[in-house]
């Protein structure tokens, strides 16, 4: 027989955590939380610096890949998903980015009504309790912790850097996740005393207390049961089995930007012609499902470094062993933090009203999964445009579950992609080639100095871009009259009753940074319409935007 809930979310990761929290807070609703992976009860997901590890596990992560890509010589990029209590805010770099203002005001005009900033505002200072305190920008009360890290003490060239951005003519910024996001500052983290503060330790465990929660682990969801248009629950494989589970009031999918189109097209829900070709029945054709994913490329731009400060010295057994004994014993020093402790963001040009470049820099030389160090002693920072306007695709093939279905990402198909990159090389190299460096800097490691013109820089990024691990869009949030909207700003599914989507995939447009914190603030407030409660009132704030912007780059 089928269990029966009143609602039933798929997918325990940065979304579903926060929707099992705040469906099940008063008691009056049961719910069941289905979750491919296992426990986030782990050292190399609690421990921040250690962040390299859980994404290339098997056991923590959905192993996905792009098909090979035109834009990019033909590579297929590692596009990792979190498969664990927590998703991929267990698995991700901890950065804490709720992207600019600007970014969910373009929401509402693309058409998801009360997803303006000021509708928004509130929801980001519920999620959060800011080390800083609460104000009128920042919470300070919510489940999920965040931070400076160790505030740029144990390294003078976090410093380094924002006084070269500084040099270079850019604004300086207190709070980029406040008031100003343009400029150079420090960077903000999700951990808490020490340790990663993902969605599971902030959300989950506290649910679970609740009689009312029912939390199923190495499940695989397979598809959505439905009686007419009406969603009415899922089936699924758990211990060797195909079961099914009931939801009374609603199913919400919180799969992510992956997982979510691929089973709402596994259940006869998308384009037609992906459907047929699957040998889907198709039960309400949605062009848009699986349409419009969007992710954010980067590179390492590196500096040889004169002076043996940097965190390529670490890379040893005996000091990686006395920075895990600090951490286990204190919670505190080099393994309490991601290492990502300032930032900048800017604009490429002159026009844009908002950044379009974002830098996350590192007081180390290496690949962003720990390998590929480089001898002796770099930093390094990680940059990349914001803004894409390429577009891509999450398809199935076949009606198999199991199957991974086929992404695309056309990356750098738009020449403005292309543009942008060309400036960010560029006014990266002019940044740190800053006078704050010149202590420091022993040469350029890559790109190389060589690499100068428009060609040399596009061959160069084309053979090295890496994904930034944030795909998103694939369910966007839209107007009635636009034929490519999956959800209406409600979260809801067009045409079907009972079935809502809740996680990045929801994004009309891709927001300028990292996504998990965007993604905790669309759960906090989807969770509000789910049960029909009153929005929190908006909050109406001061922004900062370059006073000449439309005639100054900087």
């Amino acid at each position: 027989m089928s269990e029966q809930y009143d609602y039933i979310i798929v997918g325990a990761g940065s979304a579903g955590c926060i929707l099992a929290n705040r469906l099940t807070e008063s008691g009056e609703h049961s719910v069941l939380l289905l979750e491919k992976g296992g426990s986030d009860k782990h050292i190399l997901i609690r421990m921040p610096t250690a962040l390299s590890y859980p994404m290339n596990m098997d056991r923590f992560t959905w192993q996905f890949y792009s098909q090979p890509e035109p834009g990019i010589n033909n590579r297929s990029l590692h596009c990792p998903r979190g498969k664990v209590l927590g998703g991929s805010s267990s698995i991700n770099g901890m950065v804490y980015v709720r992207g600019h203002a600007d970014d969910f005001d373009q929401w509402e005009a693309q058409g998801a009504k009360g997803w303006s900033y000021e509708d928004c505002l509130p929801y980001f200072k519920k999620s959060e309790t800011w080390e800083g305190g609460e104000d009128v920008y920042r919470g300070g009360s919510g489940p999920v912790g965040t931070c400076n890290g160790n505030h740029m003490k144990l390294n003078p060239l976090y410093q380094a850097f924002i006084h070269a951005g500084h040099q270079a003519g850019y604004p300086l910024t207190e709070d980029y996740n406040g008031y100003q996001q343009e400029g150079f500052g420090p960077m903000h983290m999700t951990v808490k005393d020490g340790v990663r503060a993902n969605t599971s330790s902030a959300h989950l465990r506290l649910a679970l207390k609740r009689p009312n929660l029912n939390l199923k682990t190495d499940v695989h969801s397979r598809q959505i049961l439905f009686k007419g248009n009406t969603a009415t629950g899922i089936e699924f494989q758990h211990e060797g089995k195909i079961k099914q589970a009931t939801a009374t009031k609603e199913v919400i999918l919180s799969a992510g930007s992956i997982g979510s189109p691929q089973l709402l097209q596994l259940s006869g829900i998308g384009p037609r012609s992906v459907l047929e070709a699957a040998g889907i029945e198709v039960r309400k054709e949605l062009p848009g499902v699986g349409e419009n994913l969007q992710d954010h490329l980067e590179v390492y731009f590196q500096i040889q470094c004169k002076k043996p400060v940097t965190l390529n010295s670490k890379l040893g057994l005996f000091s990686k062993a006395l920075i895990g004994a600090q951490w286990l014993l204190f919670k505190s020093g080099l393994g309490a933090t991601n290492h990502f402790e300032s930032c900048a963001f800017i604009r490429s040009r002159a026009g844009l009203k908002a950044p379009n470049i974002q830098y996350h820099f590192l007081p180390a030389a290496m690949r962003y999964d720990g390998q590929a160090a480089v001898k002796g002693h770099g930093y390094q920072v990680h940059v990349g445009p914001n803004t894409p306007g390429s577009r891509g695709h999450v398809r199935i093939h076949s009606s198999n579950p199991n199957d991974h279905p086929e992404i695309k990402f056309n990356y750098l198909s738009s020449q403005q992609d292309i543009e942008d990159w060309r400036a960010c090389i560029r006014l990266t190299r002019e940044i740190l080639s800053q006078s704050a460096f010149q202590a420091f800097d022993n040469g350029e490691i890559q790109p190389g100095e060589n690499i100068e013109s428009d060609d040399d820089i596009d061959a160069w990024v084309r053979q090295n871009v890496e994904s930034a691990y944030h795909p998103s869009c694939t369910c966007k949030m839209g107007a009635d009259e636009d034929v490519m909207a999956v959800l209406d700003s409600e979260c809801r599914v067009r045409g079907i009753d009972a079935l809502r989507v809740v996680d990045s995939s929801i994004f009309p447009s891709i927001t300028n940074g990292n996504l998990n914190a965007p993604t905790i603030m669309v759960a906090e407030k989807a969770a509000d319409l789910i049960l029909g409660k009153p929005p929190l009132p908006a909050t109406k704030v001061p922004v900062w935007y370059h006073l000449d912007y439309q005639s100054c780059q900087r």
